[in-house]
């Protein structure tokens, strides 16, 4: 081979003396072939890629400057090339060459060919860059011009050297043609490093910098400079957000997917028919038997054993669904990227053992001194390259490998929508809607953790396999004993796991019960500061914290074992290595480069090791979640061509002979159903209850399984269902509904909705943003935006299913005659209406009467009234109930609904007007509704927030809710301090001292085992002395366990500190929270009190004690590696200084960058949750309306949102971690370098203790900016709990000055001008009040709305304090008193029965102060001893949340019985608006005037009738005493007190 080269070239091809002098050089004939093929052959390997252009017809990019001045360079180098070519024909075969003379070598004719060739190919390479319009530069004709340069280097200083030599240039022309040429190159390498930008992408680059960045910038990811710039200089917004490649918006990534999904499902379904015709051949009995079964089945059912229908079922349906079709289709269509970061990986992992061996090279170049110095330079420089390379190629690995979890994420969500959108009843009905939200987040997400990882399935073996191979290289078969360790530790550590799980899960149910008392607390808190009760329940949730604590304490020990294991197994390993290794033979001896080459094999083999089992255990879970896709991915779609739309056809809608059913299997719900319904007419169905009315509905809509006859609607179609579907939108959008605005029809359809009253009470009118759910309309006004919307459709079929049933009756009516009605909007268009309201049913066309799903009689009301038949029954029924339920409508709707407005409080409907006189009630409802439209009544839901306002009288329209406060930027310094103080200072110190002094073990052991090392050079060809080896052993075994131990003692003294800053912070919360004022509830949503109390305690329980530890064992693992570095290679600490410069910035740009991106990213990324679980509530009114595209495009634009938060996030870790690595990168060559040149200074094993750290250091680096940024993160929520222990706290409970033990004994109150407002900057609520209430005096307070009715009892127990004046009970200031004390000895009875989950018992003793037969007794007087003793657990008998599990009539009761216990001589009853039955209402007031005679009773009257035998009447309006008399007196006086009991109708 040589030979040929030789004669080839004309010289030597090589020799190896070039290579063994101080100045080395290569052989020409090296140079002029293999360095000049290199780059070549890359070039042509990657020509066709390029050419590939030409053969598709696609639009050139107009040329550019660039793009003409690099055919020009290309142009002038092949003249060059031509130049020589013709220059070396001149010399051989010209005029002037003698014929004898020695002919030029065949080199001199091939290279200049190759590269005229070359130069044309590049020529063309360039030219195929026009075509492709979006590309901006090739990356493959930068890395060429590169090699190119980079080989012609050396020819490049073998002409200078030679011409220096000799003092002249020998061969003019050549030597003047390369330089050029080599100039030349430089030009073209340059130039093909510069961005060709084509206007198309010019324009997309300005709202994606990605689109014009060049091949050097994708490699750094510098185009994401400036998001990370701006992220620094200001906080983040969704307007910040770059828009999406084509390639990874949700539409792109959508249409891939289900190309794919569409073959892979007929395939998977071709695969299951088959099986299924298998099945039954396997002898018919079996089938016979399977009927029996089902017959079975079907008995079992009727006498209540669901259980085993549920397994019989679950056996024949296991698997009887298309399967293992999910993961093919993922591969095929992302199979681009599945492949070039597979490819990435291989190389990768191959590179990550170049290290390895460099290092080996490393220390043998500075133990053999007579090697050349040069030597030791090129492998510094080539440790840096590799490392270089490595980081590049791992850059792009993850990029590819996140950017493929999210197309897999994205894929699934859309899937999954669009499932949801046209599935069957079949399918529907298997999954809950919560369900099918969880396929897209949880499942989705999970399907996206392991793509990320997905290489790793044969990564990791394939690593384990290589550094084993290499080890066994070093070590021999004593590697085994190190890897046996490591194998040992893996059912170790799974161990642990299951462990810690255990005890997880005994958390949660601590946090639950924890957080369930915290919410009661919170949502009765008002309650609990009359009764000064606070302290009962504060001690409650402390019991459950300190039972969480412990669980807590328990889980950080195991988990501290788990680190202790962890933090052993390297020390463990290359012990029990090393130890095998040197007691095997006497021969074995190790030296620096055994031991530092495999200390840095098994740092690689960690990795992988530590993540198989994870890996594992990923893919168990994501194989239960891709059943779950699968199963809800195949199920069948709604059948579309139900329904007929044929013209020809005269009826509007007609169904002959219809037989349908919910599902395939299921009985029918109809049954021979025909209808022909004329167009324009209005058609009522009537029948009983599950007579199937809304089932025909849903039949025309095409929602049910047809197993018989045919439907055809002619025209479009719009749909009223039962339940109104609002969306989370303006209420404006909620009619449109996705049609284009016509002014007009959209402002008659909103006044004949009766909607026009109800704008005017929205904050922005008809722009007002609905709740989701529609949580800030009524029932009413959902049901008439559902009706407008479909009046604003203008449809020509309306399918109206009793939309007037959550209507009050007047409103019906108007809806019958502005809309429904032969008057109304729509008396031209056919309609269906499903009614129970029988006044409606003389003005309809024709009326069909169902019964059990057959058609009774259709026809006019008269012919049927005539008939006698059902309809008749229906009538009798019916008419009775309509007339028991509008008395009784009347009461609900007192219950439900407290109207704010200006209507004397006798008008409204109330409870006690009995509902025999049904006219004399409509009409006073009527009256009041007029009443309302003059003075702007609205009604509003009990417990809404429009409730504080109405205690709050905001005049100046202060806003209520003041907004979260979002801490944007870095996080105060004193954030951490407080956190370490709460943990206390002695915890902290300790713990630190200790993994300090870990960290100098750390470093001890491998200073020992550097040492050791050199025992090589010192009994070099001796016998190695037992003790010695035992020594060494020793000692560094000693110091593994040691360090091992210490991480244990200092993550114990961590744990034990971060619990007791847990408990600190919780309690300090908790107390705090408690002794707030009542304002601060009034104005702050209690979700966000929660909120600290779930999530941020969480966050400051489990996440900072775990970023905080593994904060501090990084940045001592840094702070390490420089160290020994420094004591290797003293010179090395001049690196560190500007090193640590750049890594303070390039961290905190990038976290204040990150910080902000995953905050967008949870902020964007409720929307399509939300979005998604409105839809599949919505379902059949967006089929109905034909919806389902805009749907789809709104979802897929709710997920775009969602992914350019989400992109930037992934590439701003890439761009963190490309720049950490380069510094470490840096801090290896130069611990490299600095070895080099200090290398006379230096012994072996120095040099590889601090490359083999420094390999080490990149890892740790990033790392370590991880957990600061996550450590920044997480500290929020101190900050957050601090916030709320810094709230301005109610005065104290219990003060020096403490009232007699009988006070209040007489009862005496006395008001001396007595002025109060809610808050500083507010308005006066009461207007200086005085007057005197005697003992035993029954005293009734009425006035309207607002009058400070309620405001005076708050005053009395100090819920608001004075701002002018006293108030004296009994001869005692109460301002003077501690407020337990004042609350303590009044008793009060409040609006609202509210009771705490616990036993009835705490409900009404919760300190335990009195007897169960003082209980007993009370519950006699409060009427509820027959109940409870009729419970199994009697008074143990468990409350649920907020007593739901109670009457509300039971629960007033209750409350009474809370009064009872009390025994205080002054009883305040805020009488309850809520409807109370007559008869509860009859007890309590007769059970007061009884128990309470010898008490000073306040009652706040809002009926006049219950006041009326008190010994006075206190009438308040506008915060003053108006009229302060006996009822009689007042009622002669004709003043505020008649003119009210006018009204009232007394």
């Amino acid at each position: 081979m040589s030979a040929a080269l030789e004669k080839y070239c004309g010289s030597v091809f090589w020799n190896a003396s070039y290579l063994q002098r101080p100045d080395p050089d290569l052989p020409v004939c090296v140079e002029r072939t293999v360095l000049v093929w290199f780059p070549v052959l890359f070039l042509w390997l990657c020509a066709p890629w390029h050419f590939t252009s030409f053969c598709k017809k696609s639009a050139k990019a107009p040329a550019s400057r660039l793009y003409i001045c690099k055919q020009i360079v290309c142009g002038l180098l092949f003249l060059t090339a031509v130049a020589e070519l013709a220059l070396t024909l001149g010399e051989d075969y010209g005029p002037s060459s003698e014929s004898t003379a020695q002919k030029h070598p065949a080199v001199f004719y091939t290279n200049p060919v190759l590269f005229a060739v070359s130069w044309i190919v590049v020529m063309l390479c360039q030219e195929s860059m026009r075509r492709r319009v979006k590309s901006v530069d090739s990356g493959s004709l930068f890395l060429f011009w590169l090699l190119q340069v980079l080989c012609a280097v050396f020819q490049f200083q073998t002409l200078l050297r030679e011409a220096l030599a000799q003092d002249e240039v020998p061969d003019v022309p050549r030597f003047s043609l390369f330089y050029i040429g080599y100039g030349l190159q430089i030009i073209a390498l340059v130039l093909s490093a510069i961005a060709d930008l084509s206007p198309e992408v010019k324009k997309r680059s300005q709202t994606n910098p990605e689109a014009k960045a060049t091949f050097l910038s994708r490699i750094t990811f510098n185009w994401f400079n400036s998001m990370v710039l701006k992220g620094y200089k200001r906080p983040l917004v969704q307007e910040d957000m770059w828009d999406l490649n084509e390639e990874d918006s949700t539409h792109w990534i959508c249409q891939q997917f289900e190309d794919v999904m569409a073959r892979e499902l007929r395939k998977a379904r071709g695969v299951l028919q088959k099986k299924r015709s298998k099945r039954p051949t396997r002898g018919e009995a079996q089938n016979g038997l399977a009927k029996g079964v089902s017959q079975d089945v079907l008995v079992m059912e009727e006498t209540g054993k669901k259980k085993d229908k549920k397994k019989a079922k679950k056996d024949s349906e296991s698997d009887d669904y298309p399967q293992s079709w999910l993961i093919p289709t993922i591969v095929k269509s992302f199979k681009g990227v599945l492949l070039e970061s597979a490819f990435f990986k291989l190389i990768q992992d191959l590179l990550a053992f170049a290290s390895p061996q460099l290092l080996k090279l490393m220390i043998a170049f500075v133990q053999d001194r007579s090697s050349h110095a040069w030597t030791g330079y090129l492998y510094a420089v080539l440790l840096l390259l590799v490392a270089f390379v490595q980081s590049v190629i791992l850059q792009q690995y993850f990029q590819r490998c996140f950017i493929l979890g999210m197309k897999v994420r994205t894929a699934i969500m859309a899937a999954v929508y669009k499932k949801a959108l046209v599935v069957s009843n079949d399918s529907r009905k298997e999954s809950t809607a919560g369900e099918i939200v969880n396929l897209m987040s949880a499942d989705a997400q999970r399907f996206n953790d392991v793509t990320n990882f997905i290489h790793l399935l044969w990564s990791c073996p394939l690593q384990i396999a290589l550094s084993i191979a290499f080890l066994w290289i070093e070590l021999g078969p004593s590697v085994l004993a190190g890897l046996l360790v490591m194998v040992l530790m893996v059912p170790i550590n799974g161990w642990l796991a299951t462990k810690s799980r255990a005890f997880q899960v005994e958390n949660m149910k601590f946090k639950d019960s924890r957080m369930k008392i915290v919410n009661d607390i919170l949502n009765g808190i008002k309650i609990l500061k009359y009764y000064a009760w606070e302290s009962s329940f504060e001690s409650q949730v402390q019991g459950i914290r300190e039972k969480e604590l412990k669980v807590m304490r328990k889980f950080a020990y195991l988990s501290s074992v788990s680190t202790f294991i962890f933090s052993c197994a390297p020390a463990l390993v290359s012990l029990a290595t090393f130890a095998v290794f040197v007691s095997v033979s006497p021969d074995n001896i190790l030296d620096a480069e055994k031991a530092f080459t495999s200390i840095s094999l098994f740092n690689i083999l960690r990795f992988p090791l530590a993540m198989l089992p994870q890996l594992i255990s990923i893919m168990v879970q994501t194989t239960v979640s891709k059943k779950r896709l699968e199963k809800f991915l195949s199920g069948s779609d709604l059948d579309t061509t139900a329904i007929k739309h044929d013209d020809s056809n005269k009826a509007a809608v007609s169904m002959t002979d219809g037989t349908f059913s919910w599902e395939r299997e299921t009985e029918p719900v109809l049954k021979h159903v025909s209808l022909d319904i004329t167009p324009g007419r209005l058609v009522a169905v009537v029948g009983a209850v599950g007579s199937g009315k809304s089932s025909l509905i849903s039949a025309l809509l095409g929602e049910l399984h047809c197993l018989k006859g045919n439907i055809n609607i002619n025209g479009s179609v719009a749909y009223v269902p039962q339940q109104a579907w609002i969306q989370n939108a303006s209420l404006k959008d909620n009619v449109l509904f996705g049609s284009e605005l016509d002014e007009e029809r959209y402002r008659s359809a909103v006044e004949a909705c009766a909607l026009g009253p109800d704008l005017d009470l929205l904050p922005g009118r008809d722009q007002t943003e609905i709740g989701e759910k529609g949580i800030n309309l009524s029932g009413g006004q959902k049901q008439r935006v559902s009706l407008a919307r479909a009046v604003y459709s203008s449809a020509d079929v309306f399918l109206l299913d009793d939309p007037l049933s959550a209507v009050d009756s007047h409103v019906g009516k108007h809806l019958f005659e502005r809309v429904i009605g032969p008057k109304g909007l729509l008396r031209n268009k056919t309609r269906i209406l499903v009614t129970h309201g029988i006044s409606f049913l003389p003005f309809v066309d024709e009326i069909v009467v169902l019964v059990n799903g057959v058609v009774s009689e259709v026809g006019s009301y008269d012919a049927l009234r005539a008939s006698k038949g059902a309809f008749n029954e229906f009538m009798e029924t019916y008419g009775k109930e309509e007339n028991n339920a509008n008395g009784n409508k009347a009461a609900a709707r007192g219950s439900d609904y407290e109207d704010i407005d200006t209507l004397p409080e006798g008008l409204e409907p109330q409870a006690d007007s009995s509902p025999e006189d049904i006219v004399s009630n409509t009409l006073k409802r009527e009256n009041s509704l007029r009443h309302s439209q003059r003075n702007g009544s609205v009604r509003v839901r009990k417990n809404s927030s429009l409730r504080s306002k109405k205690d709050s009288d905001d005049k100046k329209g202060q806003r209520l809710i003041e907004k979260e406060t979002m801490e944007t930027g870095r996080v105060k310094f004193s954030v951490y301090l407080q956190y370490l103080r709460a943990m206390g200072w002695c915890y902290v110190t300790w713990s630190f001292l200790i993994y300090f002094i870990q960290n100098v073990a750390i470093i001890g052991q491998n200073l020992w085992l550097s040492d050791w090392t050199n025992d090589a050079v010192d009994y070099f060809n001796t016998t190695y002395p037992n003790h010695i080896r035992d020594t060494r052993i020793g000692v560094f075994g000693a110091l593994g366990i040691a360090q091992g131990f210490l991480v244990f003692l200092g993550t114990i003294l961590l744990a034990d500190g971060s619990i007791c800053a847990s408990r600190t912070l919780h309690t300090n919360l908790l107390s705090n929270i408690l002794k707030v004022p009542m304002v601060f509830f009034d104005t702050t949503p209690s979700g966000r009190v929660v909120n600290r109390f779930a999530k941020d305690i969480f966050t400051v329980d489990e996440m900072i004690p775990m970023s905080f530890r593994s904060w501090i064992l990084c940045l001592l693992g840094v702070l390490g590696t420089l160290f020994v570095i420094c004591l290797a290679t003293p010179i090395f600490t001049a690196v560190v200084v500007p090193m640590a410069v750049i890594y303070y910035f390039v961290q905190r740009f990038y976290v204040a960058t990150s910080r902000q991106l995953r905050r967008l990213d949870s902020v964007s990324r409720s929307p399509i949750y939300s979005h998604f679980g409105e839809t599949v509530s919505g379902l059949s009114v967006i089929r109905a309306y034909g919806h389902q595209q805009r749907f789809l495009k709104q979802n897929e634009d709710t997920i775009d949102q969602n992914l350019k938060s989400v992109y930037p996030w992934i590439v701003s870790n890439r761009w963190l971690a490309m720049r950490l690595e380069s510094l470490g990168n840096l801090v290896v060559f130069f611990s490299a370098l600095f070895a080099v040149i200090s290398r006379d200074s230096l012994n072996s094993g120095l040099v590889g203790l601090s490359i083999s750290y420094a390999l080490n250091v990149t890892q740790t680096l990033n790392w370590l900016v991880r957990m600061t940024s996550e450590l920044e993160t997480n500290i929020v929520a101190v900050e957050r709990v601090s916030e709320y222990t810094e709230i301005k706290n109610e005065a104290p409970w219990i003060t020096s000055n403490r009232p007699p033990d009988d006070w209040p004994s007489a009862g005496k109150i006395r008001f001396e001008n007595y002025k109060v407002r809610y808050r500083p900057e507010l308005e006066l609520i009461l207007h200086g009040i005085t007057c005197d209430i005697e003992t035993t005096e029954k005293i009734g307070i009425v006035g309207r709305t607002g009058a400070g009715k309620s405001s005076l009892t708050n005053c009395l127990f100090r819920i608001i304090e004075a701002s002018e004046g006293r108030i004296i009970i009994d001869g005692i200031d109460i301002s003077t008193l501690g407020l337990h004390d004042l609350r303590s000895r009044l008793t009060i009875i409040p609006q609202d029965p509210v009771l705490f989950s616990g036993t009835l018992r705490m409900n009404l003793d919760p300190f335990l102060k009195f007897s169960d037969e003082e209980i007993w007794n009370v519950l006699e007087l409060a009427h509820l001893k027959d109940y409870v003793q009729g419970l199994p657990t009697g008074l143990q008998h468990e409350v649920s949340e907020g007593g739901e599990n109670l009457s509300l009539g039971q629960r007033q009761l209750l409350c009474l019985a809370r009064a009872l216990l009390r025994k205080s001589r002054i009883l305040i009853l805020d009488e309850a608006t809520a409807a109370v039955d007559l008869e509860t209402d009859d007890l309590i007031q007769s059970t007061i005037r009884r128990e309470f005679s010898h008490c000073t009773v306040l009652t706040i009257a809002h009926r006049l009738n219950t006041i009326l035998d008190s010994s006075r009447v206190m009438v308040l309006d506008s915060g003053k005493i108006v009229e302060f008399d006996s009822p009689s007196t007042l009622l002669h006086k004709q003043g505020h007190f008649y003119s009210m009991a006018k009204d009232a109708g007394i």
